[in-house]
């Protein structure tokens, strides 16, 4: 078989068994990239009074127990705390995806909504599927999509160099 036709077929089955999660991850990335433009991915950030937090552990721990939609009972519930100075609040996310914005000073609550950005996340880098397959999918996903890049190039570019070769032969 010669390298042309080898490398052809190696560049049309690897495009073949990496088109799915390829397709995925280029649609969950630019999800990704535009999600603080769209609220049902990513809610809007609120702004706070000040930019000194003000409240302990437990206060933020009882705000967060007020909101019924977090189904928040203890620590166990939250998945984690995202403190911003800068914008005067504190973002509580809880284990069913809510997310509680409340002010770091006062402790009110300033907004409350569905956090969607982490399944699409967990879409993207594979973990949607199984909490490995960041390895044992995307990551040769990768590697084939390196070696179709390469093998695509080869494509693109011997044809002119093949031209070039028998130039310089005639010549």
């Amino acid at each position: 078989m010669s390298f042309n036709r080898k490398n052809r077929s190696i560049h049309r089955w690897a495009s073949f068994i990496i088109s799915l999660p390829l397709l995925v991850i280029i649609i969950t990335g630019i999800l990704l990239l535009v999600r603080k433009e769209f609220s049902f991915i990513q809610p809007p950030s609120a702004q706070g009074v000040g930019t000194v937090p003000a409240l302990s552990f437990t206060q933020i721990l009882t705000v967060a127990k007020s909101v019924d939609a977090a189904q928040i009972e203890s620590w166990d519930d939250i998945n984690r705390l995202d403190v911003r100075p800068a914008k005067g609040i504190t973002k509580i996310r809880s284990n069913n995806k809510i997310e509680i914005q409340i002010d770091n000073q006062t402790g009110e609550i300033l907004h409350v909504a569905k956090r969607n950005s982490e399944l699409i996340e967990s879409l993207h880098d594979g973990t949607f599927f199984e909490k490995n397959a960041n390895i044992w999918l995307m990551l040769p996903v990768s590697f084939a999509t390196l070696v179709i890049s390469v093998t695509g190039l080869v494509l693109f570019f011997f044809p002119y160099l093949k031209r070039r070769r028998n130039r310089r032969h005639h010549t």
